[in-house]
């Protein structure tokens, strides 16, 4: 299975993101249709991580791309890569730091002080939602499935203010951090200019599988708040929905007059 899902993830992540959005800007047009509506997805979320003694949320903003295909009638599976994207937890304790191994810097005038800063743990990750939706003829909808993970960076981080000046410290602890997550989604939203234009949406997201390897209850849970923007829709997507309808017209009024040809 972790084969199999590892392949899943190199189908989506063999070229770099700053490539993806590219691709994504210029492909959009190509892309849409009645059917199939693609474009690009942005926003922020809120994150954390359970089982640990910290409870405090970290805010992080993501990037990608998105896939919404219908399957039938108002039933669509929404897809895609948030290819810039973070989980984690801010304000770690030191009982975390504990945990984690993370070095616990001293003042740089006074060795026998702890410098003042915060720590948290921050972790990059490729996120894919498999969702199936459900859109009203009201323009709102709301969808529900899988989002599963690929960990590409983790670290925890010292944030200081040292006169006057911020001061970042990344200690890296990939190893400690399991490669897969795994979960559950559920969101609504509604779509703006009467169902062809913008989408505004809030998603949560808890994680199944463990954070840390060495640590049962440590699951990654996330609030989003998103706005998808279709790449190429809106005229051209009007546009080839004319044309197919026309073509659907000739190939009826071709048959209609081969009928009265027999008669």
């Amino acid at each position: 299975m972790k084969k199999i899902l590892l392949v899943f993830f190199t189908l989506f992540i063999g070229i770099q993101s700053h490539s993806q959005v590219l691709i994504s800007l210029l492909l959009g047009d190509k892309l849409n249709s009645p059917n199939l509506e693609f474009g690009l997805e942005g926003g922020i979320n809120w994150t954390n991580i359970s089982g640990l003694e910290t409870n405090n949320y970290s805010r992080k903003w993501n990037l990608g791309f998105y896939f919404d295909i219908r399957l039938k009638n108002q039933w669509f599976l929404y897809t895609g890569v948030l290819v810039k994207s973070n989980m984690g937890v801010d304000k770690l304790t030191d009982k975390d730091l504990d945990f984690l191994g993370a070095t616990i810097y001293k003042d740089f005038e006074d060795p026998n002080l702890r410098a003042q800063g915060d720590y948290s743990q921050k972790m990059n990750y490729f996120l894919v939602p498999a969702l199936a939706k459900y859109k009203f003829k009201n323009h709102m909808y709301v969808e529900a499935g899988p989002q599963f993970g690929l960990m590409s960076k983790s670290w925890v981080e010292f944030e200081s203010d040292i006169e006057g000046r911020d001061a970042i410290i990344k200690e890296y602890n990939k190893e400690k951090i399991k490669k897969l997550d795994a979960g559950i989604m559920i969101g609504m939203g509604y779509t703006l200019f009467k169902g062809s234009g913008w989408t505004l949406g809030a998603k949560y997201y808890y994680g199944f599988v463990d954070v840390y390897k060495d640590r049962a209850g440590t699951k990654n849970s996330s609030i989003f708040l998103k706005l998808n923007i279709p790449i190429g829709a809106g005229e051209g997507a009007k546009q080839k929905a004319a044309e197919k309808a026309a073509k659907k017209a000739a190939k009826k009024k071709a048959r209609q007059e081969a009928k009265n040809n027999k008669k």
